[in-house]
């Protein structure tokens, strides 16, 4: 299947996206994260802890999210 993405909608691609995604979310494989991102997530666990990274509930940053885009 080749998906023409020069001719695609906003919407079309963003509904694409959102099926593909749902597929393999209720795909039972696993993935092997890659190795530099347990390295990443220590890094912002580390500014967390520190004080230096915001962390948002995320209810309110999918919000957050949706208000920008329109």
């Amino acid at each position: 299947m080749k998906l023409d993405l020069q001719t695609m909608s906003r919407e079309q691609k963003l509904k694409a996206m959102h099926e593909i995604w749902e597929d393999l979310a209720g795909d039972d494989q696993s993935v092997d994260s890659p190795g530099w991102h347990a390295q990443l997530l220590q890094e912002t666990a580390d500014r967390v802890r520190d004080g230096c990274e915001v962390v948002h509930d995320w209810e309110e940053a999918k919000e957050e999210l949706r208000r920008r885009m329109i």
